[in-house]
């Protein structure tokens, strides 16, 4: 045990001294705002370890597939050709199939859209889909407006006074009542308007059976499938012992990932945090002024610029000159990282309901150098406190802008939910910010509903790296004659335009509740006025 001890203190004086030096080195370069280009440098290292493992599994699916076919016997040579053949065409068409469901529905399931959905949508105000209800409607047979069309239209006679495309729809008109004569069948279809079908009921039916399979809201909380594989174990169908060599470079990233950066991730995140508090503690003591502002926005960006080598993040920014200057910045919501990500480059003002334990104590720290809004718990449903706040803090052209995420929750960095329309009824400038992450280094979505916090961070710091972009776009007013929910939903469609997001109207906070009794209450008087007799 002695020798054992010795071991482990010589060891740990051998390596403190190069430790201290790397997280100087790091220190001093966010301080300065400057980077020698060793993450990217790995992550393009990593681009390369991802592109051949790609082509190994490729070369050892075709081996395993030309395997298979060698084991039929020659005896039934023709028909699994035949067969064969079939198959491939068969697959040619659903590929075909499956992109231009990809293309209409925006949204993919292990690589293929599952079911091909219609135009229809239920949305929870159907007034956003009646255009296309009166569209798809006009082209059934049963619509009021096809009946009443056919029934009163005018028809181009013949010799006989007659066309056959009449006595077509007078024989369909026979044979749907042949109880009933011409003339009181066509008085029917103009008083009646619309009457019930059993039929009638096979949209919603449909969009209900759609919405169990595959809806729309729970896709947005599940994780972000992958083209190819990028060697984790949870992104994986066990690739890692397809090949021998593949085995190997699994196993050097799983030493490299484990042994090596986890436990130096986790060292510059307990000194970046205790760097934070102490930095932060200081500029709180410097009078208000001009002078303590800039010193918060240096000191802010050094510090989360610091933190975000814990998680390896390569964060490339454009268009720098729409960055937020005041006002109320608006962005799409992935994870608590999102924050870091965007005070690497700007210094803001947050918003939030206040925490205990670890995120308590960042927000007591960032809350002595500058004016952050935190509110209880009871005071977070109160909107008239919250607005009053916000509105509080924009009048002022002193304060650093504040970071607000509209959604309310994560979202799986595939789409943009509602906007919630509280930050949108202040008033004054919106600049709108959109972020963006490359899933093949490590999926940065945080389920809440499923991983804790500290599970959270957990997997970050294990996974090779967090690469992002982020686009600043220009500020944004709202119009004379737009309210807050349309001025909402133009920012949210300009920041999924550009982060190449699928824009979606629902509610994120859909994976927490049921749906309003309003919205179906809404969809109920949709379906009742379509029956009425007008």
């Amino acid at each position: 045990m002695a020798v054992v001890g010795t071991l482990v203190s010589i060891s740990g004086s051998l390596l403190l001294t190069p430790l201290i030096l790397f997280l100087l080195v790091i220190l001093f370069l966010a301080s300065i705002g400057k980077s020698i280009g060793v993450r990217r440098l790995y992550v393009k290292t990593l681009l390369t370890l991802f592109e051949y493992g790609r082509q190994h599994i490729e070369i050892a699916n075709k081996q395993k597939r030309r395997s298979d076919d060698s084991g039929f016997n020659s005896e039934d040579e023709g028909d699994s050709k035949r067969t064969r053949t079939t198959s491939e065409a068969s697959d040619d068409g659903l590929q075909r199939g499956r992109t231009k469901g990809h293309q209409r529905n925006g949204s993919l399931k292990n690589g293929i859209s599952l079911i091909q959905r219609e135009d229809l949508i239920l949305a929870p105000d159907p007034c956003h889909n009646k255009s296309d209800h009166n569209h798809r409607d006009s082209s059934n047979p049963r619509h009021p407006k096809s009946r009443s069309h056919s029934a009163g239209a005018p028809r181009t006679g013949t010799s006989n006074g007659t066309s056959e495309k009449g006595e077509n729809s007078e024989q369909e008109d026979e044979i749907d009542n042949p109880g009933l004569d011409k003339d009181h069948r066509k008085l029917s279809f103009e008083t009646l308007k619309r009457e019930f079908d059993l039929s009638d009921s096979l949209t919603f039916i449909k969009a209900g059976v759609e919405s169990i399979i595959e809806d729309e809201v729970t896709q947005c909380f599940e994780a972000e499938e992958l083209r190819s594989w990028n060697l984790l174990t949870r992104t994986n169908r066990h690739y890692e012992f397809i090949s021998w060599r593949l085995t190997v470079i699994w196993m050097l990233g799983f030493v490299v990932r484990y042994l090596f950066l986890f436990p130096l991730r986790v060292t510059i995140c307990f000194v970046g945090v205790y760097w934070l508090t102490f930095c932060t503690a200081v500029v709180g003591y410097v009078p208000a002024g001009k002078f303590k502002r800039w010193l918060n926005s240096k000191v802010s960006i050094m510090c989360f610029t610091f933190l975000s080598s814990a998680l390896s993040a390569v964060i490339t920014y454009h268009n720098p000159e729409n960055k937020p200057k005041e006002g109320i910045c608006v962005a799409n919501h992935t994870s608590p990282i999102d924050v870091l990500v965007l005070a690497c480059d700007n210094c803001y003002a947050l918003i939030g309901q206040r925490h205990g334990g670890f995120l308590g104590l960042l927000q007591r720290a960032l809350a002595r150098a500058s004016s952050h809004i935190w509110f209880e718990r009871s005071e977070v449903k109160d909107r008239e406190v919250v607005t009053k706040r916000l509105r509080q803090h924009v009048s002022d052209p002193d304060n650093p802008p504040i970071l607000i995420f509209p959604e309310g929750t994560c979202i799986n960095n595939t789409s943009v939910m509602q906007f919630k329309k509280g930050s949108f009824e202040v008033g004054g400038v919106i600049y709108p910010v959109a972020i963006k992450y490359d899933p093949k280094f490590g999926d940065a979505f945080w389920n809440s509903s499923k991983y804790s916090m500290m599970q959270y961070l957990y997997m970050m710091m294990t996974s090779w790296a967090i690469v992002c972009d982020v686009w600043y776009l220009p500020p944004m007013h709202q119009a004379p004659d737009e309210n807050a929910v349309d001025f909402a939903n133009r920012v949210k469609s300009v920041i999924a335009t550009q982060g190449g997001l699928v824009d979606l109207m629902w509610d994120g906070q859909l994976k927490r509740m049921c749906a309003k009794k309003e919205w179906k209450e809404r969809q109920q008087e949709e379906f009742s006025k379509r029956l009425k007799v007008e």
